[in-house]
């Protein structure tokens, strides 16, 4: 069987399935320590939020037949899981799933004993037997099976003890009726996960089946899953995309909402770069392909939610850590209530037994282990269909306790895109000024650098050529020109450098003073000129921290660039400033930040890098770009700086919907309890319990994929 493999770092191999027919969270845990135990496995996850398995295999090991034998034993099934996305074959109807066809079992056999039970009351007894033994089979089975792999502390094993119990002391249809109900409520937890999963599913059917690829002057109808690398497809009115690409030819409006979560079509041009599974809305275009189907902006982000999904919050790594000593204390209780009574004080056995079974079955942890991956599961699923992607649960919990959200400005609370506004020449002409500062930038990405080179491309100059370029992270770049060293600085480096006179500062910063970025063009030994900028602020900046606001969080921007220009973006969005930053002190002002809250810190990814990695959680402005998908813990695929407020608001909602479901396990097992004890509780009601608490606790997750925005925001501000 061939799955999702891939090398990491130290040689080990990562090895990814999908798990058919894991029936519950219990099932998950089970199978994840059981799998853990293998030889040459150093890493097992097991999401049954998610359905996969995600393994770290030892250098050198084979394992992946003793990881399916395992799986099998369990009575489940593992699928390869693939590298690029594809729309699942249609799975089986939900009355022809293996649960289904075990409640149906049951059931029948359960109508049977009843009728029996009229027709010839005096052989009812043994039909209800008869429906207890058979239902209980495969549930044994498997219990047995876990015990074999080292977990003898099942929910199975406490099903099967409880069942057995209750036909040792008579009570036949009950043990029937606990069989019915645990099956039912398997089923239904099965069936509400399945709802989970089908966020992954959609995204897939996002990619069409095939596309229509040019070459040679003809059109061939291609799976879209075997498009190369720079072919070029047809995308006509109402098609989807079939790749990541670029714009050859052609003008469009494009619906990016399947992977943005944008509502409004975006106008497309020659050199713009498209998404694979957007909407062509008007004229046809070409598009030259840029990635492979196994790496495109859907693939990347179906594989990092199936991560996310996976992954385990605190609080959830927490409570299995908890069933783990809960389900044997649970066993050890319930003997002790069978045990005590009659011994010491002689009530009656067959009472005390029943008592204790009842305890056994309310003690099930069904409801309480899946109450945080539910949930997680679906926040994570919710915030990927509005643009909000969040790798893992450990940074959506992260997120809603953060208490500063620290912004870079370039690119995060502006637009990204500076234009020149100002030529000062101190030597020479505006016209040699601009040219030689472009040669300088002509490598460079930084937004500035790139202004700089659109502007000497706008007008009738041509650009040097540049050797020896280098990059001055802080401080600016430098570079051969003409055969002279140049350097595109900050005024503060310049004056650093002893290059700045005093009318040369004044005028840097009356420019700065109108909110201007100022760089400076020097040579070794003199200052050739100044070149002003002005980039502005997105038009939901002030909306996004106002959002923020409300949400009783404090926002702050650190920004490279100089002290006057911050202060004036900041007076205009109403927002705290610390300029004049080299990546190092961002890096020590979020670390000083985090001595008085958890702090987000939001940037482009690539300069901040650094920042962005040493704050409690790191949010990524993205368009789905590598660097978004990549670099932080979350990206806003949207590029809108309401994101930030919308993950806030995301993850509290999560974290509400996690002290809900717990409340509910535990408040539900509490009640019940105390009813066993006092005797007013029958085996029924007892699975009853946890069968009722599962399902609660399961559709309460679901409720977060109907998660929206604005209206969380209105609600929690």
């Amino acid at each position: 069987m061939e799955t999702g493999t891939r090398d990491v770092e130290d040689g080990s191999r990562a090895i990814r399935y999908r798990i058919e027919g894991m029936d519950c969270a219990g099932c998950a845990r089970t199978l994840e320590a059981a799998l853990s135990r293998l030889p040459g496995i150093r890493h097992a996850n097991v999401s049954f939020a998610a359905g996969t398995l995600h393994l770290v295999v030892a250098k050198g090991c084979s394992a992946e037949q003793a990881v399916e034998d395992s799986i099998r034993k369990f009575g489940m099934v593992p699928a390869p899981l693939p590298a690029a996305p594809e729309a699942p074959a249609g799975g089986r109807p939900w009355w022809r799933t293996g649960k289904a066809m075990t409640v149906l079992g049951v059931g029948l056999m359960m109508a049977a004993a009843a009728v029996t039970s009229h027709a010839m009351p005096e052989i009812s007894g043994w039909a209800y037997l008869a429906a207890a033994a058979g239902g209980l089979v495969p549930f044994a089975r498997r219990a047995v099976a876990l015990a074999r792999a080292g977990s003898p502390f099942s929910i199975e094993t406490l099903m099967s003890v409880a069942v057995l119990g209750a036909l040792a002391i008579g009570a036949a249809s009950e043990a029937a009726m606990v069989v019915l109900l645990f099956a039912i409520g398997e089923f239904l937890e099965n069936a509400a996960a399945g709802s989970a999963r089908a966020g992954i599913t959609a995204l897939a059917d996002l990619i069409p089946r095939t596309a229509l690829v040019e070459e040679n002057d003809t059109t061939v109808e291609t799976p879209a899953a075997m498009l190369r690398v720079g072919q070029t497809v047809l995308v006509r009115p109402g098609d989807r995309v079939p790749a990541d690409g670029v714009i050859a030819e052609g003008h469009s409006q494009l619906d990016e909402a399947p992977v943005t979560g944008e509502s409004v079509p975006v106008d497309k041009k020659p050199g713009d770069a498209v998404f694979a599974g957007s909407i062509n809305r008007s004229g046809a275009i070409r598009v030259r392909v840029d990635r492979a189907a196994a790496d495109n902006t859907i693939a990347r982000i179906i594989h990092l939610v199936e991560e996310a999904q996976a992954g385990k919050a605190p609080i959830a790594r927490f409570i299995d850590r908890f069933s783990a000593w809960y389900t044997p204390a649970a066993m050890a209780a319930a003997a002790l209530v069978m045990a005590v009574p009659p011994l010491l004080a002689g009530a009656d056995w067959n009472d005390w037994i029943y008592r204790g079974l009842s305890i056994l079955l309310i003690a099930c942890p069904c409801a309480l282990v899946l109450s945080t991956p539910a949930a997680i599961a679906s926040g994570i699923a919710a915030g990927a269909r509005h643009g909000l992607l969040i790798k893992g649960g450990a940074a959506l919990e992260a997120i809603g306790r953060t208490g500063i959200v620290a912004f870079d400005k370039t690119g995060t609370l502006t637009v990204g895109h500076p234009a020149v506004t100002d030529v000062v020449a101190l030597e020479g002409t505006e016209a040699a000024v601009l040219s030689r500062a472009a040669g300088v930038e002509s490598g460079s990405a930084h937004p500035l650098a790139q202004a700089i080179v659109e502007a000497a491309r706008s007008r009738p100059m041509a650009i040097p050529p540049a050797r020896e370029a280098k990059a001055m992270p802080g401080r600016g770049a430098s570079a051969i020109v003409d055969g002279e060293w140049l350097a595109v600085v900050s005024p503060r480096h310049a004056v650093e450098l002893g290059l700045m006179a005093r009318e040369t500062s004044a005028r840097a910063r009356t420019l700065e003073e109108d909110g201007k970025t100022v760089v400076v063009l020097v040579a070794r030994d003199r200052t050739l000129g100044l070149i002003a900028l002005r980039d502005e602020a997105r038009g939901d900046a002030r909306a996004g921290l106002a959002a923020l606001k409300r949400l009783g969080i404090r926002s702050i921007m650190l920004t490279g660039d100089n002290q006057r220009t911050g202060e004036a973006i900041a007076r205009t969005l109403g927002i705290e400033a610390r300029a004049e930053l080299t990546p190092e002190q961002k890096l020590a002002e979020v670390a000083r930040l985090k001595a008085d809250a958890p702090v987000a810190m939001v940037g482009d990814g690539i300069n901040d890098a650094p920042a962005l990695a040493s704050a409690s959680v790191g949010i990524a402005m993205g368009g789905g770009t590598d660097v978004a998908l990549e670099t932080a813990d979350a990206a806003l695929l949207r590029d809108r700086v309401t994101g930030v407020a919308e993950l806030v608001a995301l993850s509290r909602a999560t974290l509400a919907n996690i002290r809900e479901n717990v409340a509910v396990a535990l408040g539900l097992k509490a009640v019940f309890l105390i009813a066993a004890l006092l005797g007013v509780t029958s085996l029924w009601m007892a699975i009853l319990a946890d069968t009722g608490a599962t399902v609660i606790v399961t559709l309460n997750a679901l409720r977060l994929l109907r998660f929206k925005p604005a209206s969380a925001l209105a609600i929690q501000t």
